[in-house]
């Protein structure tokens, strides 16, 4: 008997032959990571109602992206677009991503995927992460004595790397801030508590930590431990189902979509 594959809770197949939507995530073995990206498909289906939504894991949970497209598969799509649940463009997205995707599509010879760009960088995570802030407790009119540092998980990709602290540039110069520094709770340094330290040494008055990852998890728990052994002022909660991620998510994927007839029905890395 062939063993049941885990299926994602999604809306049936598009009626209008739009394709299908991959969200693939990494994984974890913390459940909050897993339970996080449900949470997240969940608003992006009440935003796109009738959008067929599932999703695949890199590693740790189930389905598997694999497991996932040949369920979709199955299912009629012959279209989908797979979405990366990224922040950044580094070795997941460059190279794991599009070698299970290949991988995948050869088994499944009817079936055209088309990878979408990472989520980011774009205006709509920063204003995400400045929503957080004001969650944890940062009032308005607070930005010109405030240092935030933007603590991503980290990565070995210089480009990636360029990307946080060019990110964290431009966000200092449209929100106000006094400062600006990235921090990496791997890979990279420096790490969060020596970030929140060194602004602590240039006199800023209130630091606060903005971690610039989407789900709870070891990573993301060592950011949190950072900004507290350092006595950072504030610690946002991670992006989370961010109602700004969500909208985001929806228009990685039209991008895609709209990318279809001028490639061909080949897998495509982003």
């Amino acid at each position: 008997m062939r063993p049941l594959r885990p299926r994602s809770p999604a809306a049936p197949p598009a009626a209008d032959g739009r394709p299908a939507l991959l969200v693939v995530a990494h994984g974890s073995r913390d459940p909050r990571h897993a339970a996080t990206v449900a949470a997240l498909c969940a608003r992006l289906r009440r935003l796109r109602p009738g959008l067929r939504v599932a999703t695949g894991h890199l590693d740790f949970n189930a389905p598997s992206v694999p497991q996932a497209l040949a369920g979709l598969h199955e299912e009629g799509a012959r279209q989908v677009v797979a979405l990366p649940l990224l922040l950044n463009r580094a070795f997941h997205a460059k190279t794991d991503i599009p070698g299970v995707l290949g991988e995948a599509t050869a088994r499944l010879p009817r079936l055209s995927v088309r990878q979408a760009e990472v989520l980011g960088p774009d205006p709509l995570l920063t204003a995400a992460l400045e929503r957080r802030l004001r969650q944890a407790g940062l009032r308005p009119g607070d930005e010109g004595s405030t240092g935030v540092v933007l603590a991503s998980a980290g990565s070995s990709d210089p480009e990636a790397i360029a990307v946080i602290a060019e990110t964290a540039r431009e966000w200092r110069l449209t929100t106000g801030w006094c400062a600006v520094r990235p921090a990496f709770a791997s890979a990279s340094l420096p790490r969060t508590a020596d970030a929140v330290r060194r602004l602590r040494a240039e006199g800023v008055r209130r630091v606060a930590v903005a971690p610039y990852v989407i789900a709870p998890g070891f990573l993301p728990d060592r950011i949190a431990a950072g900004a507290r052994e350092a006595g950072a002022d504030l610690l946002a909660p991670v992006l989370g189902d961010a109602a700004e991620l969500a909208e985001l998510m929806g228009r990685r994927y039209d991008e895609a979509a709209r990318r279809w007839p001028a490639y061909g029905d080949v897998p495509v890395s982003a």
